[in-house]
């Protein structure tokens, strides 16, 4: 896995971020894991969860990272009840795949209401995108081939 420590990673803005150099309003945190709003939100709730060390990607999982993403979707979960999304069964999780990562360090989209983000969200988060992977597809690979394609 591309992994190194957050501080090795100047220009990275998610590591910047986790090493409180910016402003950005952290609203869920623990030893290995922070969650933010997205910047350029595409629905209504749109919240990022990293890994506080730099993981460049989805595609760098392997097999031993399962518990990481799931406790990645714990924490998605977790915001989305903090900030009183009001249908949970409304909610898209999951990764974009490179080269379609705006950001190159691993962060989940929780995204809620699923079902009213625009046409332009659809095509970058929906089930038809070619570019987002849903986190069970990510755990599925995980398990079975012990790396995400």
């Amino acid at each position: 896995m591309a992994t190194q420590d957050a501080s090795d990673s100047e220009d990275c803005p998610f590591c910047q971020i986790a090493d409180n150099h910016t402003d950005t309003e952290i609203l869920l945190s623990d030893e290995e894991l922070l969650c933010f709003r997205d910047i350029q939100p595409s629905a209504t709730h749109h919240y990022l969860v990293v890994p506080r060390t730099h993981i460049d990607n989805c595609k760098c999982l392997q097999g031993d990272d399962i518990p990481l993403v799931e406790r990645m979707v714990e924490m998605g979960w977790s915001v989305l009840k903090k900030t009183k999304v009001s249908n949970l069964d409304d909610v898209r999780m999951g990764f974009h795949v490179p080269p379609f990562s705006s950001v190159p360090h691993l962060h989940l989209h929780a995204l809620a209401p699923a079902s009213e983000m625009s046409f332009k969200s659809q095509l970058r988060y929906g089930p038809q995108s070619h570019w987002f992977i849903t986190v069970d597809k990510v755990l599925s690979q995980l398990k079975t081939r012990g790396k995400v394609k």
